[in-house]
């Protein structure tokens, strides 16, 4: 899978993302006002909470894309190039490691929650589609992860903020 592609990828899910943090700012404000009046929604909480997993596992990918998350590198910057690309190559290696397992269990409990017909409490709602969407949102960080460890091995790649083309 080419840079390209997981970069669109990346930032499709992210826009995926930030429609579903609109909707879930709309849906907190909306319900603080509405208990202000003394009717607040009944599976506020719910739709939130459902929402705010997708949020957060929407940006994963497009974030590693671009190298955005923090890192702690006060020791690995004064490395020789040849060390720091292996130190980056195995830290690659073990968050794919991990976030690829996640990957494969989360969906694996999407599954479980869909066959078993679980709904959520209050407003009964099928969530297995947001458990899916979580796994998804691994999936593609595992993906960023894998790219970033052949770039690490071959001595190449973007630098941070490169991978989208643009610059903060």
């Amino acid at each position: 899978m080419t840079t390209a592609l997981l970069g669109f990828l990346s930032r499709a899910f992210l826009v995926i993302g930030g429609i579903a943090l609109g909707l879930l700012v709309l849906l907190a404000s909306a319900n603080v006002a509405a208990r202000l009046l003394g009717l607040p929604f009944a599976g506020a909480y719910e739709v939130v909470a459902f929402l705010g997993a997708l949020v957060t596992a929407s940006a994963l990918a497009y974030t590693q894309l671009r190298r955005d998350h923090i890192m702690v590198d006060i020791i690995t910057c004064r490395y020789p190039p040849l060390l720091k690309r292996a130190v980056d190559a195995v830290s690659d290696l073990l968050a794919l490691v991990l976030f690829g397992i996640l990957t494969w269990q989360v969906w694996r409990w999407g599954d479980k929650i869909r066959l078993a017909g679980e709904r959520s409490e209050t407003l009964q709602l099928s969530f297995h589609p947001f458990i899916y969407g979580v796994a998804v949102g691994f999936g593609l960080l595992t993906l960023v992860l894998a790219l970033q460890m052949v770039q690490a091995l071959r001595g190449g790649g973007p630098k941070p903020a490169e991978a989208s083309g643009t610059h903060s």
